[in-house]
């Protein structure tokens, strides 16, 4: 297992990542689900610290084997196997999230996160067996510093602490230490990541919880149109929906990123947050669920925390893509405004009433509008 060139050309994503990626729609749509009912239940609060905890795991997992394949993917036999123990980890994570995220049970999470670290950790081994002298020292320090954290998080299980304050505290710690893995592995030597394939890879899991966002939301309406015939309160969220969707895929691709990942610097600071990308985008899907169940009546909250549930991540998610992503590649005041000024606007929509969804929406749109017109100016040299 030799490290692949970061100037490779035609570096693409593989059937076999594509498959990886797949496999982890489960647990968003887990994550997802449970965010809809703590908040159409009145439980907001507690529903997005326990999904931001239970996505920071999906994500990581992910972050974990994306950043890997990206300098040693060999796609030979035993590389397929040992990824396929690592989505066998995924889906046991996948059937502990609602346990995780209602009760704070992490048993069956961390059970899940053991099987995908034993695989992650002999690949690491394996890169180290087959490399020298620097790039030999980070394998082994990313195959040591994932066992220790992972020995952190089974430690945590051990803790007997009624008011869950001092598991809390380990959780927290723990994140951390995992966060710093990478940046001690690599202190002195980078790993050969590719820069366009991470663009790609980080592109792709992006249209995936967005597409889940989709998914989630078409289920609620058919079923909210089955049970209470309800077309014309479920019509403004449906549009406002895809509307928000749309445009938010349309402003993450409307560059391309991988001519600013020229250093780990750059691309730790994108790739970490896209944490907030990823949540945002999925949560969108858990919000336009509450929308449609307070519209017919199932959600017991106001019409202000559903149209919330809706426009607090959608404008999250804009002002993230425009902080790691868009603004880098700005040309004057009146392009860097549109998207902060786009989601000040969004968060104002909470308060459109039945409204807010499709106000939101429309906002959204015009926002591609805008940055579209103002992209085609043409450069005007001194």
């Amino acid at each position: 297992m030799n490290a692949r060139s970061r100037a490779e050309r035609h570096r693409a994503s593989t059937p076999l990542e594509l498959f990886f990626d797949l496999c982890f729609v489960v647990a968003v749509a887990q994550a997802g689900g449970r965010l809809l009912h703590a908040v159409a239940e009145g439980h907001a609060v507690t529903g997005i610290v326990s999904y931001a905890a239970v996505f920071f795991a999906i994500w990581w997992a992910w972050v974990n084997f994306t950043w890997f394949a990206s300098a040693y993917d060999t796609d030979d036999t035993l590389y397929r196997v040992v990824t396929f123990v690592q989505i066998t980890g995924v889906l046991i994570f996948a059937a502990g999230v609602p346990r995780a995220f209602d009760a704070g049970d992490w048993t069956v999470g961390v059970v899940g996160y053991v099987v995908m670290r034993l695989a992650l950790t002999s690949q690491w081994l394996r890169a180290a067996y087959y490399a020298r002298g620097a790039e030999r020292r980070v394998a082994l320090r990313y195959a040591v510093g994932i066992s220790v954290v992972q020995f952190g998080w089974i430690g945590m299980l051990l803790l007997t602490d009624d008011t869950g304050a001092a598991r809390a505290a380990v959780f927290v710690v723990l994140v951390l230490a995992e966060m710093s893995v990478p940046a001690i592995a690599e202190r002195d030597r980078p790993t050969s990541w590719h820069p366009h394939h991470i663009g790609e890879r980080y592109g792709l899991f992006t249209i995936i919880v967005l597409g889940e966002t989709i998914a989630a939301a078409t289920v609620a309406v058919q079923e909210a149109l089955d049970e209470h015939q309800a077309f014309g309160e479920l019509l403004p969220i449906a549009a406002g929906g895809l509307l928000i969707v749309f445009s938010a895929w349309w402003i993450y691709f409307a560059v391309p990123i991988h001519d600013y990942l020229r250093g780990s610097r750059e691309a730790f600071v994108w790739g970490y947050g896209h944490y907030l990308i990823f949540g945002s985008a999925a949560a969108i899907g858990s919000g336009l669920e509450v929308a449609v169940e307070e519209a017919v009546g199932k959600a017991h909250v106001s019409d202000t925390v559903a149209a919330a549930a809706v426009t607090v991540p959608s404008a999250l998610f804009l002002l993230t893509v425009w902080a790691l992503h868009t603004r880098h590649f700005k040309r004057d005041l009146a392009e860097q405004l549109s998207l902060p000024v786009a989601a000040l606007a969004i968060l104002a929509c909470t308060f459109a009433g039945e409204w807010a969804v499709l106000a939101a929406g429309l906002v959204a749109a015009a926002t591609v509008a805008v940055g579209v017109t103002l992209s085609r100016r043409p450069t005007v040299t001194v």
